[in-house]
Formats: structure tokens, C-alpha cells, sequence
């Protein structure tokens, strides 16, 4: 089969970053299903293990992609949700072969039915976004359980982004909260605007009076998809006192001991450590990924696809880790099929 992959951890311009290989076409066994897969989406979880990781030992490639739609060819044999021929989407788990292949497996428990209404590449912009929104809502930060005192609402830095912008859906679709996002240029101030967002705030200024000046209280939530440690100060300033801070970067280090005095709790969000550790509510994601595929085929939730950069191989790959490289990304970056 086709796929993706590469020998040595390597910068993107590097020639060798990411090619064009051949491997064999693997078997399900046990809860895996065998996918064929039609399009896939760039996170930037893709970017950092390509800089960072090796391939497993015994393996000559490491292949790497962490956001798929396709169709079941085979099923393991303790296989119970799916069959031959369903349509499918899902983001996998980080600790296995990624999805920048022609056929990839996947836990079924990790897995959901890919919305009838949309397309393979607009429906692949969403699994791994829409997982780690829904799990730092409603998971980490518990939002449905009000903070005393607070103001009803959710702050969301990096509103533009893959995870900001379903973000801002999901809370509008699935909360009463009030919903703020970040944004510092035009076109992604009114990128956020269109997925919903109630106010729309300069993460290149000060946040605290921003947040102050819209007259609405102390934000009960903050969700942090981005540069948190640059916005450390400003959330333990405009965050309610109990207020629950949740992030998904990879900050080298901040300073938690300031958020004692208003008892903030901080929660990090992985939506692979329920693969990873193989927990036993694992098949959570199943149901999360098949109720926002509800939620799509009912109108609700709108695909987060920007662009879509061609058929799925190396270069239009390397284009796609160049363009999320860049910091710029609106959206999300889709490939479909295989040439």
C-alpha cells in the first residue's frame, strides 16, 4: 500500500522529512478495523512527532497522521460496532502507525460513524479537534457545573485555530455559556465571528482588560489552545476566584503557585491518553465522535476545513506541515485520496 513516512526525526524542509514508500497492507486482529482511508487532516501533534520521534524499534518507517475518514475493509475478530463497508471517522492513538497511509488500523472503541453530510476531507478537519474540545469542556473543565459568583462564560485563547474554532461550536451548541475567543488580525477576527463566538478579544494586547471591559464578570472557564505561557498573568487576573483553567500546549513552564490564591484548578487536555492507557472508559470517544457526527448531519456543527491541499503524498504533505509550521493557520488543512 501507499503511504507516508520517514526514517530519521528531521526539520520540514529537510528532502527526506516526509516520502513517498510502500508498505505491506496490514491485518485487523482482535477490536481493530482495517480502514481504507479517503482523506486525512494535518494537527500540529503531526509536526512535533515528526521533529521529535524515531521510528518504533523494528521498524524501518515511522508514518505518523492523527485525523482520518474512510471506509471498513476488514474487521478484527471481536469487532462488535462496525462492519465491511461502513463509513467512517476517527482520530487513532499516537502511541501506533499514524493515518498518512492508504489503509490504517484503529481501536473500533476509538472510533465513530463519519457524518453523512459532509464530505471525506471536510469531515476529516474534525475528529481530533472535536475530541479534544468536547474532553476539555466536559471532561476537565466540567462547565455544565456552574463556578459560584462567576460569569457563565468560557474564554478561548486561539479562537482561529483547529481546536479554537470547534471549540467555540461546541460551546455554543452544547452550553449556555457565553462564549469569548481571541484573535489579532482581521481575517481571523471574523473567522471567529462565523463559528460563534459572543466577543471576540486581541491576544497580542493585555486579555485581563479586555475581558473587564465587556462588562460581563469574571469568566468562570478559561480554555488555552495556545502560547499559554505568554497569557499566564493575564488568566490568573481575569479568571473568577474557583474558576477552572484548562490548556492543551506544551508550555516549558509557568508559575501555578499564582493561581492558589483564587483556588483556580488546572486541567490538561491529551485526547490520547484514553488510547494511550488503554482506559476503561476508552469507548468514550466513540460515543463523543458519534454525537458530534449527529450534530453535523442536524445542522449544528459545520466542518472547520480551510483548506484543502490535493491528493494525499509527500509534497502535498510537506506543504501542509509547512503551512501549520507557520503559525498562520486558520481552520484546518485537508488532503483527499490517494493518486
Amino acid at each position: 500500500m501507499k503511504a507516508i513516512g520517514y526514517k530519521i526525526p528531521s526539520p520540514i524542509c529537510d528532502r527526506d522529512s516526509l516520502i513517498d514508500i510502500e508498505l505491506p497492507k496490514p491485518q485487523p486482529e482482535g477490536r481493530d478495523i482495517l480502514v481504507q482511508v479517503k482523506a486525512i487532516s494535518v494537527n500540529p501533534v503531526d509536526y512535533k512527532v515528526r521533529r521529535s520521534a524515531s521510528p518504533d524499534a523494528g521498524s524501518e518507517w515511522k508514518v505518523i497522521g492523527w485525523d482520518a475518514t474512510g471506509i471498513v475493509a476488514e474487521v478484527g475478530n471481536e469487532v462488535t460496532s462496525f462492519k465491511v463497508g461502513d463509513e467512517v471517522w476517527y482520530a487513532g492513538s499516537v502511541t501506533r502507525p499514524g493515518a498518512n497511509a492508504e489503509f490504517h488500523l484503529v481501536d473500533e472503541r476509538i472510533v465513530g460513524k463519519k457524518p453523512s453530510k459532509l464530505g471525506w476531507a471536510e469531515a476529516a478537519a474534525l475528529p481530533l479537534t472535536s475530541l479534544t474540545a468536547w474532553e476539555a469542556f466536559f471532561d476537565r473543565l466540567d462547565v455544565k457545573k456552574p463556578v459560584p459568583g462567576a460569569a457563565p462564560a468560557v474564554l478561548i485563547i486561539g479562537g482561529a485555530g483547529g481546536v479554537g474554532s470547534i471549540a467555540i461550536q461546541i460551546a455554543r451548541q452544547f452550553t449556555d455559556l457565553t462564549v469569548i475567543a481571541t484573535a489579532s488580525r482581521p481575517e481571523t477576527r471574523e473567522f471567529v465571528k462565523s463559528q460563534g463566538a459572543h466577543h471576540v478579544v486581541d491576544h497580542s494586547k493585555p486579555l485581563a482588560s479586555q475581558i473587564a471591559a465587556l462588562g460581563i464578570g469574571a469568566p468562570a472557564f478559561v480554555f488555552s489552545t495556545t502560547q499559554t505561557a505568554q497569557h499566564v498573568d493575564d488568566i490568573v487576573e481575569l479568571i473568577a476566584p474557583q474558576g477552572r483553567f484548562c490548556l492543551i500546549d506544551d508550555p516549558s513552564g509557568f508559575d501555578i503557585m499564582a493561581f492558589k490564591r483564587k483556588a483556580v484548578s488546572i486541567h490538561h487536555e491529551l485526547m490520547f491518553t484514553r488510547a494511550i492507557y488503554g482506559t476503561p472508559d476508552m469507548d468514550e470517544q466513540e460515543r463523543i465522535l458519534n454525537e458530534i457526527s449527529a450534530a453535523v448531519d442536524n445542522g449544528r456543527i459545520r466542518t472547520t476545513a480551510t483548506n484543502n491541499f490535493g491528493k494525499i503524498n509527500a509534497a502535498n504533505l510537506k506543504k501542509a506541515h509547512e503551512q501549520l509550521e507557520s503559525g498562520s493557520t486558520i481552520g484546518k488543512v485537508v488532503l483527499e485520496g490517494f493518486a
